[in-house]
């Protein structure tokens, strides 16, 4: 008994595997600048439109005015407006604050990472057996990850062997010309903004290799770009 094989056309392959397309290496570096002062504006706009919706429901008596909160005590309040609302499941804020006007920003930068990084790792571990221990899916972020996104490798990683890894670029690609005519601070403050996308970057990639976790970036000195990669017990 024979079996006949059906031809695949041309068309239906290219789905299966799809070419790749490359594009000039500058082209990423003016899309970041662009993103984020574009996700900046529609943020504004979409943070003055929450605070009018919510401030027309209070006032028709449909939910209790906000408690005034002392501003030394802002970020850490529970329900300023409810766009202030920080996400708490795996979020890059935590470390240095971050403002009711940049966490809008930081969420869509994360959100926009996590997908960029999810494709990426499902590409690159297309022949690839399924990782076995949680070091060997943190090497491949630093190793292939990497290097399809930023053109190189992590130049350090530390582990504490209890779920905490630490990763740091000393010349991190999306930081590296940035600069600010007021201060040095001011150019690490801004900064953090970019830094938003490759976390959620490395988010992505983790999360399609099934480990879920929180990534913290931390910049003190750039261009060095430090990330902290938390797991949860027994991952």
């Amino acid at each position: 008994m024979t079996s006949t094989q059906i031809p695949i056309s041309a068309s239906l392959a290219a789905l299966a595997d799809p070419p790749t397309h490359q594009i000039d290496g500058a082209a990423m570096d003016y899309f970041l600048i662009e993103m984020v002062a574009t996700l900046r504006e529609s943020a504004a706009v979409a943070t003055a439109r929450s605070k009018k919706i919510e401030q027309e429901m209070v006032e028709a008596g449909l939910i209790p005015p906000p408690i005034p909160v002392p501003s030394s005590l802002k970020k850490d309040s529970a329900r300023d407006s409810v766009t202030s609302l920080v996400s708490r499941t795996g979020s890059a804020s935590g470390k240095g604050g971050w403002d009711e006007e940049e966490e809008p920003v930081r969420q869509r930068l994360e959100a926009i990472g996590m997908h960029v990084g999810s494709n990426f790792s499902e590409r690159l571990c297309r022949d690839r057996p399924m990782f076995v221990e949680t070091l060997d899916a943190i090497k491949f972020i630093c190793k292939d990850i990497w290097a399809a996104c930023w053109d190189k490798q992590v130049d350090n990683l530390r582990t504490n062997h209890r779920g905490v890894y630490v990763l740091q670029d000393n010349a991190f690609k999306p930081i590296s010309r940035l600069s600010s005519w007021e201060s040095r601070a001011d150019a690490m403050k801004r900064a953090r903004l970019y830094a938003a996308m490759p976390a959620g970057i490395i988010r992505g990639a983790l999360a399609r290799l099934g480990y879920v976790g929180t990534v913290v970036p931390e910049i003190t000195s750039m261009p060095q770009c430090t990330f902290q990669i938390k797991m949860p017990k027994g991952s």
